[in-house]
């Protein structure tokens, strides 16, 4: 039996929540959605070829890092998601986790989760999907922006995370609702971005395939 990509989990995961939620709080996260796929990538996201920026980062035990540290000169995949309190992120990281980090500990590459959550936060991200590499916080989205990928949910949808109990500025470690667009960056040995893939809709992600075959000529590093 094949293992259900990230589309159909979410696509699975989706018809639940949305049943749950009601038909206007579901149409407000898809209005949102169709807003943002009409804007698409914004012009300042990095691409192939642009040499992949640093910025000072904390571990989920608090420990000051940066992803330079982190990659430790070795080819790397990092992946920006938007916090243990979106679904759609936990769906993508446990998938990560079972299919995509094996392959990647075979071949030497890092796998690196960024969020701009506190490390608390980070801490349960880890403990949702069981995650076995490293996962970062990003206060204030430093890194995100020197990507060039950072977002904010629309007043509307926070309005509706207000009335489903939660909102997106108590997890983040610098109080604001600021976010990154869920990217993948497949970065080489040299520090250059082989690969990019920014999703401005939320509900869709990089699937491991696709993440696999990035990698294919890149040097470990």
């Amino acid at each position: 039996m094949s293992t259900p990509s990230i589309a159909q989990q979410i696509d699975d995961f989706t018809g639940g929540f949305e049943s749950q939620i009601g038909d206007r709080l579901a149409s407000v996260f898809s209005e949102e959605q169709s807003d943002l796929r009409d804007a698409g990538v914004p012009h300042a996201a990095l691409g192939v070829g642009d040499p992949a920026p640093d910025a000072e980062l904390i571990t989920a035990e608090a420990v000051p890092t940066t992803l330079e540290a982190e990659r430790g000169g070795a080819a790397s995949v990092v992946v920006f998601y938007r916090g243990a309190w979106c679904p759609y992120c936990n769906i993508t990281l446990r998938t990560y986790q079972e299919h995509l980090l094996p392959v990647l500990r075979e071949r030497g590459v890092r796998l690196i989760a960024v969020s701009p959550q506190t490390p608390e936060g980070s801490t349960q991200s880890v403990t949702n999907g069981s995650l076995a590499f490293t996962v970062l916080s990003d206060p204030a989205n430093a890194l995100a922006e020197s990507f060039g990928i950072v977002t904010e949910p629309s007043s509307a949808a926070r309005a509706a995370h207000t009335e489903l109990g939660f909102d997106v500025a108590d997890s983040n470690a610098d109080d604001s609702a600021r976010i990154p667009f869920p990217s993948v960056y497949v970065i080489d040995a040299d520090g250059v971005i082989r690969f990019a893939d920014v999703h401005v809709d939320y509900t869709t992600r990089t699937e491991v395939d696709e993440i696999i075959a990035a990698l294919e000529g890149i040097g470990k590093g």
